[in-house]
């Protein structure tokens, strides 16, 4: 026999009563009765309508029923956010502790031999990045190169052209990844 937890039972019952009393509300909404007097006095049903009462119900069981709606689909797990550094790592096989320091320096010799079938200013900004274990800010290459920022990003294109690098847009500026 399969068990549930107390809040899996907890949110199936509120589930289920909500459901009933918002089905018995709107069943049940208060008549509005007309009676016209032109000789004779005739009662009859005009509409239907909500008291403050049935509102405040029909409010209620509807919250109640989308939180334990919600609460029975969920996992109970919340998620982990990851930050855009996080992103960058794991994009390059490695974590943070650089328990994957092996990884690194293999991708590390192998950027060492293209970067000396670089141009000047493609070998200066791919030194740069390589320096930095192959990410790097877009705007920190230029503070570490004697490069202005317009030849920097012309480097950088030519660099993406050729599948070198790889820029990722993070905030306002762009992370430099070696491919």
């Amino acid at each position: 026999m399969t068990r549930f937890p107390r809040s899996e039972l907890l949110a199936a019952g509120t589930l289920v009563t909500a459901t009933a009393v918002l089905v018995a509300q709107f069943l049940t909404a208060t008549p509005t009765v007309v009676a016209v007097a032109d000789g004779s006095t005739r009662l009859g049903t005009a509409s239907w309508q909500f008291t403050l009462r049935d509102i405040v119900s029909i409010t209620l069981a509807a919250v109640g029923a989308g939180a334990s709606a919600t609460a029975l689909l969920s996992d109970g797990s919340a998620p982990t956010p990851t930050t855009d550094d996080e992103q960058v790592d794991s994009s390059l096989g490695q974590s943070r502790d650089g328990s994957s320091n092996e990884l690194l320096q293999a991708r590390r010799n192998e950027w060492e031999s293209v970067s000396e079938r670089l141009t000047d200013n493609e070998e200066v900004v791919y030194r740069t990045v390589l320096a930095a274990d192959g990410v790097l800010p877009q705007s920190e290459i230029v503070e570490r190169t004697d490069l202005s920022k317009a030849t920097v990003s012309r480097t950088l294109d030519s660099l993406e052209t050729r599948e070198l690098v790889e820029r990722k847009r993070r905030g306002m500026g762009n992370v430099v990844l070696l491919t």
